[in-house]
C-alpha cells in the first residue's frame, strides 16, 4: 500500500479503474461487472475509482454495489466532480460520450464551489456511501479560471472539514497536471495515458514536480486504452485506432519482451509503477478474465535485460526509472 501526500490515504499499488463496468465502448451485465469487482479485490487491489461521467452515473451504481458488503475500512474509492448530471428526455443512447447506455441524463460542465458539492452529494447517493476517501477535479481543460477559482478552493475547504481525505485533479494531459502540482495543495493527480511505454512525456513536467512537492501521482491507461495489451492492426490507442508507426513501434515492444521470457502487458503495468512519484497503477477492466490477467501481469518480474534493451534500441528515455535499477 502506499499514501497519497502527505492525506494518509493509502491505496494498493494496483487498483481498479471501474469506467469498464460503466459500460464503456460495449455493454456489460451487472452480474459480469460485480464478478469484476470480486475479481479485483480477490487479486489484492483496494483502490476502486469511478465517475459519474462513466456511463452517466452507472459505474458508480455499480461499483458501490458490489463493494457494499465489503467492510468501508479496507478499501478506498475515488470519485470525480466537474460534470452534473441532469435529465433529459432527449431519448438515444450515450454512446457519442463512448457509454453504451440509455442517454436518461446529459452531462453539464460545473467547477463552481456549489457545483462540486452537488456533485459529490449525487455521487454517494449513486455509490451508497457516506464518504468517498479520494476526490479528482474531472477534466477542467477547457475550465481551468473556474476549476483553479472556484472548484479546488472547494475541495480544499471539504478536506479541512474531513468530508474528503485527499483531493486532486484527474486529466489526460501533463500541463495542467503539473499546475496543479505547484500551485496548489492537491494531495494526488490521476494521469491517464501519458506515462506509458509509448508516451513518457510526464516524465519531462509532471513527475518531477510531483516528486519535488511531495505530491502522489496515480497513472491510469498504462495500455494506451488497448494497444499495449493487444497490438494489432485496428487496436485502439487513447481511444482511436492505433497509426501504423504507434502499431510498429508496440509490436516491436512485444517482441523484446517475448524475447526475454516476459510479456508486453506485464512490462506496460510495470514501467510507470517504477517512479517513484508514482503511488498506484489504475487498470480498466470490464470482465474478471481481464482483472485477474492484470493481476498476474503485474505480478510478473520483467527481466532486467529487457529495460536495457529499450534503453539501447531508443525506445525508452535514459532517465526514466525500471524496476530494479537507478535511472542514468
Amino acid at each position: 500500500m502506499s499514501t497519497l501526500g502527505r492525506s494518509g490515504v493509502e491505496v494498493s499499488e494496483l487498483s481498479f479503474g471501474a469506467a469498464g463496468i460503466g459500460n464503456l465502448f460495449t455493454a456489460v451485465s451487472d452480474e459480469q461487472a460485480y464478478e469484476a469487482v470480486d475479481a479485483a479485490w480477490a487479486g489484492g487491489m483496494r483502490y476502486f475509482d469511478t465517475a459519474p461521467h462513466y456511463g452517466i452515473g452507472l459505474s458508480e451504481r455499480r461499483l458501490g454495489a458490489a463493494l457494499r458488503e465489503r467492510p468501508r475500512a479496507e478499501y478506498t474509492v475515488s470519485t470525480k466532480v466537474g460534470r452534473l448530471l441532469e435529465p433529459t428526455d432527449a431519448g438515444g443512447d450515450d454512446l457519442a460520450d463512448g457509454f453504451a447506455v440509455p442517454a436518461t441524463h446529459r452531462r453539464v460542465w460545473d467547477f463552481s464551489a456549489d457545483g462540486v458539492r452537488r456533485g459529490l452529494d449525487a455521487s454517494l447517493e449513486r455509490l451508497g456511501l457516506d464518504h468517498v476517501d479520494v476526490v479528482y477535479l474531472h477534466d477542467p481543460d477547457d475550465h481551468a479560471e473556474q476549476a483553479f477559482r472556484e472548484g479546488y478552493p472547494a475541495l480544499e475547504k471539504l478536506r479541512s472539514e474531513g468530508v474528503i481525505g485527499a483531493i486532486g485533479a484527474g486529466m489526460n494531459q501533463t500541463g495542467m497536471l503539473t499546475r496543479f502540482v505547484r500551485d496548489t495543495d492537491v494531495d494526488v493527480v490521476l494521469c491517464a495515458g501519458r506515462y506509458t511505454l509509448l508516451d513518457h512525456r510526464a516524465l519531462t513536467d509532471l513527475l518531477p514536480a510531483a516528486q519535488e512537492r511531495g505530491t502522489s501521482v496515480v497513472i491510469g491507461g498504462a495500455f494506451n486504452s488497448g494497444l499495449l495489451a493487444d497490438p494489432r492492426p485496428g487496436a485502439p490507442y487513447n481511444y482511436v485506432t492505433a497509426s501504423g508507426e504507434l502499431l510498429e513501434r508496440a509490436l516491436r515492444l512485444k517482441a523484446i519482451a517475448e524475447r526475454h521470457g516476459s510479456t508486453l502487458r506485464a512490462a506496460a503495468l510495470a514501467f510507470p509503477a517504477a517512479h517513484p512519484a508514482v503511488a498506484s497503477v489504475l487498470v480498466g477492466a470490464r470482465s474478471p478474465h481481464e482483472v485477474r490477467d492484470c493481476a498476474e501481469q503485474f505480478a510478473t518480474l520483467v527481466p532486467l535485460e529487457f529495460w536495457e534493451e529499450l534503453r539501447a534500441e531508443g525506445l525508452l528515455p535514459p532517465a526514466a526509472p525500471v524496476p530494479g535499477q537507478e535511472p542514468s
